[in-house]
């Protein structure tokens, strides 16, 4: 990825990247140095490529994002919505890892 000046603090570094999604699907994608992480709906590509480097000291090939729409569901009658979703899946350069079982 290229470089960019983004400058974050600790604490929005920490707003950024919610938490690590941990499916059968994206730990799939490890064998191919692909991480999936819950976003803050307000991030950019390269504030998320900053955090992620910043917060695993990993180096970040690229990052792409999905805004993931929120459900209607019904439960016991009563109508609702899901929340709306914003998920980055991150590619690190080769053998870089990072361990999503572990806290930061």
């Amino acid at each position: 990825m290229k470089k960019t000046n983004v400058k974050l603090s600790q604490e929005r570094m920490l707003e950024v990247i919610r938490r690590p999604l941990v499916t059968e699907k994206t730990t799939r994608l490890g064998q191919f140095n692909q991480y999936a992480f819950e976003v803050a709906a307000n991030t950019t590509k390269p504030e998320i490529a900053e955090a992620v480097h910043k917060l695993f000291k990993v180096d970040v090939l690229s990052v792409n994002v999905i805004n993931a729409k929120g459900k209607r569901k019904v439960f016991r009658g009563r109508h609702g919505v899901r929340s709306d979703v914003r998920k980055a899946l991150v590619t690190l350069k080769q053998g870089h890892t990072i361990d999503v079982s572990v806290g930061v």
